[in-house]
């Protein structure tokens, strides 16, 4: 098994002590969903694959280590500059936004938002282990945190989501590949109150005509059938992949114009 090895490290272990990662080598060029690393426990090296988020959380400091140190990943400080600049450009406080944060994780969007001023911030993600690393590494950052699968919420997780009437929505590097369906994304939309803030990304793939995944459809409908108005749409680089190779993604910022009918495309 080709790797190539980094080490760093971290804060919560004895000063002599490292969490040693080790990447495939840059000639082994992986589909995204499918990328992984080696991280030395105890035990010996374990293989984590990048999307298995309950094994990355539990070791404390690897994702943020993994991802933002060593893979560059520019995505949360990207959507929070574009949010914020167009929440000055309506004339919108951020200490006045109520955020919906989709796919929360381990809390470094919600970081994001709170550094930007925004006061009542409420994650939602379906992996246990993204709660309780956001608790253990960034407490206080949400007003609220719940476990939800978004497409098959209980009535009284929905009113629990509904009390907050959220006018902002943000959702970043976590659309596509499965981890949030179109559907997901749709009943999250729907708790946004009329004329409120969204702000997403995904991989510019997931928004050309022939990917398969239904955000392509979605999003182009949303925008045709004028339930979103896009003010900016810009592509970035998201991070790298693990050979090196940029990793390109789309940000979208704009408003809701009104809620997403039963039947769109998606």
């Amino acid at each position: 098994m080709p790797v190539a090895e980094n080490t760093y490290q971290r804060s919560d272990l004895k000063p002599q002590e490292t969490l040693r990662i080790a990447l495939p080598e840059p000639n082994l060029r992986l589909e995204q969903d499918a990328e992984w690393c080696l991280v030395e426990t105890p035990d010996g090296w374990r293989e984590i694959r990048f999307h298995d988020y309950a094994a990355l959380y539990e070791n404390p400091g690897l994702y943020e280590r993994l991802f933002y140190d060593i893979l560059n990943c520019q995505s949360p400080s990207t959507v929070r500059s574009l949010l914020e600049e167009y929440a000055r450009e309506e004339d919108v406080s951020p200490s006045d936004l109520r955020v919906l944060d989709l796919g929360a994780g381990n809390g470094m969007v919600g970081a994001e938002l709170a550094d930007m001023g925004a006061k009542t911030i409420v994650g939602v993600d379906i992996v246990d282990a993204a709660r309780a690393a956001t608790e253990r590494d960034r407490p206080r950052i949400y007003a609220d945190y719940l476990v939800a699968d978004m497409t098959d919420l209980g009535d009284a997780e929905r009113r629990r989501l509904e009390e907050y009437r959220f006018n902002c929505l943000t959702c970043v590097a976590a659309l596509g590949f499965g981890d949030i369906p179109p559907l997901a994304f749709v009943q999250a939309y729907r708790l946004i109150e009329p004329g409120g803030l969204v702000a997403f990304n995904i991989k510019h793939t997931f928004l050309e005509s022939r990917d398969g995944s239904g955000f392509a459809r979605l999003i182009r409908a949303m925008v045709e059938e004028d339930i979103l108005a896009v003010s900016c749409k810009m592509r970035y680089q998201h991070r790298l992949a693990t050979s090196g190779d940029p990793l390109e993604y789309v940000a979208v910022v704009g408003s809701k114009t009104r809620d997403v009918p039963d039947g769109l495309p998606g």
